[in-house]
């Protein structure tokens, strides 16, 4: 299954950390060796981690971390058929919520084979925050793969930058007349409507990346 550029880079400080010093790292100190801001970061890229099936932990322990044995892939992926994609921040699948006009620096990365996206051009990653979009199997905590675009077809699903509220929305996008009609997919929630002077479409959803349910333990 993908990882995350850091969620491999804390896979691979655990390997390189057990064959140092034959017992597990804290998390505190892969919190320190990989410059990562908090434990409660470490703690969420170690349930991944254990979700995905690479590690197993023993939580009443300090260094409670396994590796578990993968079997190998009878062939491994070219370099060039691997891509990473920068997850840019969040978007929200429910209310708008706004965000800065622009951001330089990725929050982090995922590394996917080239063939999944059946894309060319700009592709970048968002988290998704808020459930309006359920009905299309995106839910609270997924991640979005998008192709950067600048206009969009009745149907689309896209990421949409409202100018006069400095706000962004992921929905469903339809031209009607002199106005736009951004649509959710919960039974439960109205569309917004808006001029189409106001909307500027920032890119189209073409992959979902499932994320596992994690408990806060």
């Amino acid at each position: 299954m993908a990882l995350t550029q850091r969620q491999q880079q804390i896979l691979d400080y655990i390997r390189r950390y057990l064959a140092e010093n034959e017992f597990p790292p804290s998390i505190r100190e892969i919190m320190r060796a990989l410059n990562i801001s908090s434990t409660s970061v470490v703690n969420y890229n170690l349930n991944v981690l254990v979700e995905k099936g690479y590690i197993t932990r023993h939580r009443e322990l300090a260094r409670g971390i396994r590796l578990v044995e993968l079997p190998a892939a009878p062939e491994e992926e070219p370099a060039e058929a691997v891509i990473s994609i920068p997850i840019l921040g969040t978007i929200a699948a429910g209310l708008p919520i706004p965000v800065p006009d622009t951001i330089s620096v990725p929050e982090d990365y995922i590394r996917l084979t080239r063939d999944i996206t059946q894309e060319a051009g700009d592709i970048y990653a968002l988290r998704v925050r808020g459930d309006s979009m359920i009905d299309a199997l995106i839910n609270d905590g997924d991640i979005v793969i998008m192709k950067h675009q600048k206009e969009a077809r009745n149907g689309e699903l896209v990421a949409v930058w409202l100018k006069n509220e400095k706000e962004t929305t992921l929905k469903r996008f339809y031209r009607e007349g002199n106005r736009v009609r951004l649509q959710p997919a919960n039974p439960f929630m109205e569309p917004i409507y808006t001029s189409a002077d106001n909307v500027e479409i920032q890119g189209k959803v073409i992959l979902i990346i499932r994320q596992p349910s994690l408990s806060s333990n």
